[in-house]
């Protein structure tokens, strides 16, 4: 029974926790101002509670990351079109993307913030690798495209978090026309056909 209530009072801490990280994340400008004491102090529960349930600042970013991401995720593995596995491979990468960009538009401060944190590779993330993945073998469905390794990676290139800032923020490219500008490059990529001279083994 102890043990049982053990579980509960951390599940219970680790979902006080997300929602706290979530409504600094909203109000605060800056990502990088909110602290792991920050958090621990709006959730009410101790750092070590903190560390001990995501064990660093980038490990709480990923976790509130993936929260948000989860209906997202349901909807390109299982839902309908034109996100779910059922869509033309021509109606799905462009769908896919446009989902990319309109949750990096939604959760711009957290995705810059993931994206900021530590200094290994940002390709080698996890949400990262899971993205380029999907896209890599729907791209493998369209006939006549070649190497879709590259091209996925070029394509999330487009919906980088540092990138959608900048339009957003610094440039103030309003939400519909960055949408429209990733869709009509999508449409020039997708459109492109093989490199000339080039196979998709080089």
């Amino acid at each position: 029974m102890p043990e049982r209530k053990s579980r509960k009072d951390a599940a219970r801490n680790r979902e006080a926790v997300l929602a706290a990280a979530d409504a600094l994340f909203v109000r605060r400008e800056s990502p990088a101002d909110i602290t792991m004491a920050d958090v621990a102090s709006a959730a009410g529960v101790g750092k070590g509670t903190l560390f001990r349930a995501f064990g660093d600042r980038a490990g709480l970013l990923r976790a509130l990351y993936e929260a948000r991401l989860e209906p997202l995720r349901w909807a390109v593995e299982a839902g309908p079109p034109p996100l779910g596995p059922a869509t033309s491979p021509q109606d799905r990468v462009p769908a896919l993307l446009d989902a990319v960009l309109c949750f990096k538009l939604d959760n711009r401060r957290l995705a810059l913030a993931l994206e900021e944190t530590g200094s290994s590779s940002p390709y080698q993330a996890e949400h990262y690798q899971r993205w380029h993945s999907v896209l890599q073998a729907v791209l493998e469905q369209i006939p006549g495209l070649a190497d879709s390794d590259f091209t996925a990676h070029v394509l999330l290139a487009a919906t980088r978090a540092d990138l959608v800032e900048h339009l957003a923020g610094a440039e103030g490219v309003p939400r519909e026309r960055m949408r429209a500008q990733l869709a009509n490059f999508v449409t020039r990529v997708l459109a492109s056909g093989p490199l000339h001279g080039a196979t998709a083994g080089e």
